[in-house]
């Protein structure tokens, strides 16, 4: 679960698991539209940017295009609580800054995927063969 505000860290299989047993939870993939659609992304993912081309600055309209998604807000029961919002970048770090911006914004189930979708650099400098989703062998497509 989130703090009050840091988004909860998971592991590319614990997202996976979460998105399997709650059909209300919704994967939303942040990075630029770019990355999104030529480095692939996680099958059933959603795309949102949080920073993309041209200009390289945070959508400011990220949290209202999330609460969009989320049919403002309104995915929230009595019983079973609102929604997950599961965000995934390319290794954890932008999923981590955009989900402390969901959180201020009034969302209270935002999760990151702490080793995003290509995961970290290895010593050649290349990424999907240390961890990320890739890595891990989960769904993943490319355009």
């Amino acid at each position: 679960m989130s703090s009050e505000n840091e988004p909860a860290a998971l592991s590319p299989k614990q997202a996976w698991q979460m998105l399997a047993d709650d059909p209300r939870a919704i994967l939303v993939d942040i990075r630029s539209s770019m990355e999104y659609l030529f480095v692939g992304h996680a099958k059933g993912a959603v795309h949102v940017a949080w920073i993309d081309e041209p200009d390289w600055v945070v959508n400011p309209h990220f949290v209202t295009d999330i609460r969009k998604l989320m049919l403002g807000g309104a995915i929230c029961t009595e019983g079973e609580g609102c929604a997950p919002v599961i965000l995934i970048c390319r290794s954890g770090k932008r999923s981590h800054e955009a989900g402390r911006a969901l959180l201020e914004g009034g969302f209270t189930r935002v999760f990151h995927i702490d080793e995003g979708f290509e995961g970290e650099l290895n010593d050649q400098h290349q990424r999907s063969s240390v961890n990320g989703w890739r890595f891990h062998g989960l769904p993943w497509e490319q355009c």
